[in-house]
C-alpha cells in the first residue's frame, strides 16, 4: 500500500531553490512609488539582480516600503543616480545590453529577447506615471513588450518587472 505525503507549504529555509546572481541590474527612470519601490526589491532579490539603480528620485525607505520589500533591501544592492542617461551610458561603457520595457512603434515581444553570452542586461523601466523617456528609450538597445490580452495595454511596473526579471534569467542561464 502506498502512502502518499500531503503537500505543504515550505519555509524560506526550507525550498530546494539555487541562489544565484545575474549579471542583471535594474534600472529605475522616475520611480518614486513606496510600494513599487519595496516590490522592486523583493523581486529583485527573487530572481537574482545584482543591483537596482534608482534615477531622478531618491527612494523614500519609509515604513510601507520597508513592509512591501521585506527585508528585501537589505540584500539587493542599489544606489541613487540623479540623471539617468549618466546610469544608462555608465552601463553600456561596461559592456551592458540596454533593454527598455515599453510598447513602442518597434518593440518587441520580451518572449522573442535573444542574447549574445556571455551577456550583461539592464533592464530599463519607466515611472509609474509616464513611463520611460524619450531620449532615455533612444539610448536602448531593444524595446521589449509584455504581450497582452485585455482592453488595457499597461500593468504595475513591479509586476511588469517580474514577468521580464524571469524571462531574462531564463535566458542568461
Amino acid at each position: 500500500m502506498r502512502t502518499e505525503m500531503k503537500p505543504e507549504q515550505l519555509d524560506h529555509s526550507d525550498n530546494k531553490f539555487q541562489q544565484r546572481q545575474f549579471p542583471l541590474t535594474v534600472v529605475c527612470d522616475g520611480i518614486h512609488s513606496a510600494s513599487n519601490t519595496g516590490s522592486l526589491f523583493r523581486v529583485a532579490e527573487a530572481f537574482g539582480v545584482e543591483e537596482i539603480i534608482f534615477c531622478v528620485y531618491l527612494p523614500e525607505f519609509s515604513r510601507r516600503m520597508e513592509k512591501t520589500a521585506r527585508s528585501t533591501h537589505q540584500r539587493v544592492a542599489h544606489r541613487f543616480e540623479p540623471e539617468t542617461a549618466i546610469a544608462l551610458k555608465a552601463l553600456k561603457e561596461d559592456g551592458y545590453t540596454i533593454i527598455a520595457l515599453e510598447i513602442t512603434n518597434n518593440s518587441i515581444s520580451l518572449n522573442e529577447v535573444t542574447l549574445k553570452k556571455p551577456a550583461k542586461v539592464a533592464l530599463l523601466l519607466g515611472g509609474e506615471n509616464h513611463g520611460i523617456s524619450a531620449e532615455h528609450l533612444a539610448m536602448a538597445d531593444q524595446h521589449v513588450h509584455i504581450d497582452m490580452y485585455g482592453v488595457n495595454s499597461s500593468m504595475n511596473v513591479s509586476m511588469a518587472a517580474g514577468i521580464c526579471l524571469f524571462e531574462l534569467t531564463n535566458l542568461l542561464k
